[in-house]
This record gives C-alpha cells, structure tokens and sequence, in this order.
C-alpha cells in the first residue's frame, strides 16, 4: 500500500453512484410494492451497501482501512431504472472515493441477484465518482492572486562555519516547490541571536510573504532562534504551533523538546522550526498547504480596505 503516514487526518467525503437498467415496466413496480420474491429490493440491498463500505479494504488490495464514521444510500428510482447514490464520510488521512463506489457496485449487484428471477435484461451501469471532498486537493484549489517570494534561513553554527552539509533547509525548499512556491531566497547563519532578529527584519523590510528559519529550536545554550523571533514578532499564531508539535508528538516523542515557533510580522509569516532534517520535513508536512490559506485571507483582508 502506498505509505501516507506523512499525511494529516481531514473530513473527507465522497458521493458514488451505480445504475440499475431494467428491461420490464413491471420490475420497477414489483420494487416498489416490495412484491420480488426474494424480499424487499431496496432495503436488502441497502444493508449489503453498508457491509460493502466497511469491508472495502478486505477486497481492493491497495485500500487502507480506515474508519467509516457515515454511510448513506439513496435511491432515485425511475421508469425503467434505479440510480443508487452511496455517500460516506471519514476523518482520515486518505479518501473513501473506493469506498463510496465499491459499496455502490454491491448495493447494484445485490438488486441484479434479487431481480434476475423476474428480469433477464437487468444491467448495471455508470459506477462512478460523483462528487470528493477533503484532503490537499481542496486547499489548493483556489489560487493566490500573487506569487509567493520565500526566504530559507539556515540557523547553524557548525554549518555557517563550512563544519557541515546543511539538508533541512534543501528539504524544506523542495516540499515547498510541490505547494506552487518557487521564488526562493537562501542563506545559512549562526545561531546568533541579533543576526536571527536583523535577518527576520530585513526579509520583511524586503517584502518577503514568508520566511522560514531551520534550527536552533531545541533546548542547548546555543539554541536561541525561538528567543530571537519571539522580541519581534508582532502576532504569534499558536495554531501553527502546536500542528507543528502535535503531528511530530505522533511519530517520535522528542517532538515535545522542540521550541517551534510561528508569526506575523506586518504580512510576512514567519516560522522557525527544527533544524534536523526529518523535524524540518514533518514541519512543512503538518501545516502545508492549510497555511497558506493565510495569505488568502491577507490578501482578502487588502483588498477590502
């Protein structure tokens, strides 16, 4: 199975449909009087729905399991067919778009079986996806008016002093090309505490929309990056945090120790997250694109005034 443990958990729905074609007017009556032999068509086949959606995973090798916390199907019956509709909805960090339309094929085959006795010409027909919502897909879907200009700064004295091979800024700038960002500015500095607040306040001062600085978020003398920021920030996001915290506390506990921190000043966010480049990686992975909503909202908020 594809690995999605660097995903969030968001609410994620999906609408599936199938179609049952029938070749006799009398069918569709028989299914409306609940007349077929073999029981009521369209409650029998409903509970088969319900079944087919929880047990997905057991038949689609690729499916993760994952918890269907609703499921509904409908019907729309007409002259000489029924449109099935199946929704379900999870709190997960994959989709149910294979779980809305196999429980739609069962729901459909389980009218074929009932029906076939009276109807040798029932078909089906039209499984498909009608409808998804949740996941990254949506963040993404409504454009900024503007390209966002990014500025990496690499907090690290063993690197600054060509002592080391810095990663963790490299990775964030590549996650942060797959979310449409891709004018970068980049520099590698010593955890010093003026030159962290003079690099944060001259990215402002040229306008940058975000920047981010890898390193010294942890807890050793030299560690001053969260202390820097923090006496110029003019509006902390704690949000932005704690996603931060609580998605790396979900795969290693050290993530407690780490001092990220995450504001404004003026429009330009600014973030600082671990410097290892796993933290740095699990960062970007916990807020993006979610985050960049902000800037919507700013963007908004200027055109307003």
């Amino acid at each position: 199975m594809v690995d999605i443990t660097h995903k969030n958990s968001t609410l994620r729905k999906a609408i599936a449909q199938a179609i049952v074609q029938v070749s006799l007017p009398e069918t569709i009556q028989a299914i409306k009087n609940r007349t077929v032999p073999k029981g009521d068509v369209l409650e029998c086949a409903r509970v088969a729905g319900l079944f087919a959606a929880k047990r997905t995973a057991d038949m689609i090798p690729d499916c993760h399991p994952l918890p269907v916390e609703f499921t509904s199907v409908s019907y729309e019956v007409g002259e000489m067919e029924v449109k099935i509709l199946v929704e379900i909805h999870t709190i997960y960090k994959t989709g149910v778009e294979v779980e809305a339309m196999h429980a739609a094929s069962v729901v459909a085959l389980t009218m074929y079986d009932m029906l076939k006795p009276i109807d040798k010409g029932v078909m089906i027909e039209q499984i498909k996806l009608v409808e998804k919502k949740g996941g990254k897909s949506d963040l993404n879907k409504k454009p900024l008016g503007k390209d966002l200009k990014a500025k990496i700064v690499v907090c690290s004295d063993s690197i600054s002093a060509g002592k080391g091979e810095d990663k963790a800024g490299l990775a964030i700038q590549s996650k942060l090309e797959k979310h449409g960002i891709l004018g970068f500015d980049y520099v590698i500095i010593p955890d010093e505490f003026a030159l962290i607040q003079k690099t944060a306040m001259e990215a402002v001062a040229e306008k940058f929309d975000l920047v981010i600085f890898t390193g010294g978020t942890g807890l050793s003398p030299r560690d001053v990056t969260p202390d820097a920021l923090e006496g110029i920030i003019e509006r902390r996001i704690p949000g932005i945090e704690e996603a931060i915290r609580n998605y790396g506390q979900q795969r290693t506990p050290f993530a407690m120790l780490s001092r990220s921190i995450v504001g404004l000043i003026g429009e330009t966010l600014i973030m600082g997250v671990p410097g290892s480049t796993k933290g740095a990686e699990e960062s970007i992975d916990a807020v993006f694109p979610a985050v960049l909503h902000l800037f919507k909202v700013m963007e908004g908020a200027s055109f307003r005034h």
